[in-house]
């Protein structure tokens, strides 16, 4: 068995991996912050691997989160300034969200967030059919900028799981 410091690398590879699957499902179902727990997975791989791949596959893997991070604030922000909706629809969507979470759990947190973002809209332009429309445009620029920054985790991911296999079986 070989070692790094005082935890075995197979130890550390679980636990990196543990962390990162943990992190992509907290990027599709956001409880807890996702990128920074898959961030954490490389990171532990990166201090617990004896080769200096380690560290390559955890600067590769960062470099990939943050243009995750950042594409999904920049794309979601962006088509909301188009549409003209207020960051505080989408606020008050995701506290609606955390609050459903608890009433209904497991689906309480979308159920939470549309009611909360359509009830916001409503209350803004006071006509059901724009409220609806620029509700459906927020969910979408929500959307694609959480699957940006999903198809930016798994590539880390991958990138982990590369590097694991290839310290293993190299």
């Amino acid at each position: 068995m070989a070692y790094a410091g005082a935890v075995p690398v197979e130890a550390a590879a679980l636990i990196a991996v543990a962390l990162t699957v943990v992190g992509v499902c907290g990027i599709v179902v956001p409880v807890w912050p996702g990128t920074i727990t898959v961030l954490a997975g490389l990171l532990v791989w990166a201090c617990f691997s004896p080769a200096p791949w380690g560290w390559i596959v955890f600067g590769v893997g960062a470099v990939l989160l943050a243009a995750g991070a950042s594409a999904q604030y920049l794309i979601t922000g962006r088509r909301l300034r188009e549409r003209q909706i207020p960051n505080r629809s989408v606020l008050v969507g995701l506290a609606c969200g955390v609050i459903g979470l608890f009433v209904i759990p497991f689906v309480g947190l979308p159920i939470g967030f549309v009611v909360g973002l359509l009830g916001m809209e409503w209350l803004r332009v006071r006509r059901w059919r724009e409220a609806v429309s620029t509700s459906w445009a927020a969910l979408k620029s929500v959307g694609l900028g959480m699957l940006v920054e999903l198809g930016c985790a798994l590539s880390a991911a991958v990138v982990l799981l590369i590097g694991i296999l290839v310290h293993f079986f190299a």
